[in-house]
């Protein structure tokens, strides 16, 4: 019997890489918890996240994951270690796989990374950068907003851009080639992104390194024909859930259970 992987993240952002996930493996069954009500992580306490991840991830695999992917930076930078430690099964995060993928495009060997105000003063890339490729000189910046803006559907208004213009700066002056999204709701504003950080810099997601990563862990899962269960549970509003969902993900998310804490 295949493995269900479980994915979770304190909101929407995670279905990025739920999307790479599908794409590579459409026949393994798949659980996704969106945390919308304690959303968002990245203003939360090391602590708070670690609690909430431990939560989230006993639920996951009481729903039968026999792999978690821990699909938020902003957690998956305080609390991979923990669940590594406490779970059964095996535990993937978002950052190392972020960085072998800028590690892998990068020409100049300047690297930024954007994510939220807890990912960023965490050091969780600058320690995955000082193990994976530590001659890459790594510039970072967090972009508190962006994820508001992304849950909320606004991800092209001149709001947006102008908040991108004055967060983006830093890493744009050091004239990165590359640009780690460290946060799983950021490739969504890849078009705005885009175009403030110019055509020469290369956008780097975790979603398909994440995705490559776990097939490697689950030599039986092979491309079929066949189609797999996709559950979905919110903390938040399913209704809302369901609609937003769709932007990332796509027809996919269809019923939405709702979990109350």
């Amino acid at each position: 019997m295949t493995p269900a992987i479980g994915v979770f993240d304190s909101g929407l952002g995670g279905l990025t890489v739920l999307r790479a996930l599908i794409d590579l493996l459409p026949d393994v069954p798949t659980i996704y918890f969106g945390d919308t009500a304690r959303f968002p992580y990245g203003t939360r306490t090391p602590d708070e996240v670690v609690d909430f991840s431990r939560e989230i991830a006993s639920i996951l695999v009481e729903r039968g994951a026999e792999l978690v992917v821990i699909a938020c930076n902003s957690a998956a930078s305080v609390a991979l270690p923990t669940l590594r430690e406490e779970l059964d099964v095996p535990v993937v995060g978002v950052v190392a796989p972020g960085m072998r993928a800028a590690a892998a495009v990068t020409e100049s060997g300047r690297v930024g990374v954007i994510g939220t105000v807890g990912t960023i003063a965490s050091g969780a890339y600058q320690h995955a950068g000082a193990e994976i490729a530590p001659d890459i000189e790594l510039v970072c910046a967090a972009c508190p907003g962006f994820v508001e803006f992304v849950e909320a559907g606004d991800i092209e208004s001149d709001q947006v851009r102008v908040l991108a213009e004055r967060l983006l700066a830093p890493v744009r002056d050091a004239n990165v080639d590359a640009l780690v999204l460290g946060c799983t709701h950021y490739p969504v504003l890849a078009r705005t992104i885009g175009e403030v950080m110019g055509r020469d810099v290369v956008l780097v997601s975790s979603a398909d390194e994440t995705a490559f990563e776990i097939r490697a862990l689950l030599p039986g899962a092979h491309r079929r024909d066949a189609l797999a269960s996709r559950s979905f549970v919110t903390s938040g509003d399913p209704g809302t859930f369901q609609r937003l969902g769709a932007r990332f993900l796509g027809p996919e998310v269809c019923v939405v259970d709702k979990w109350q804490w």
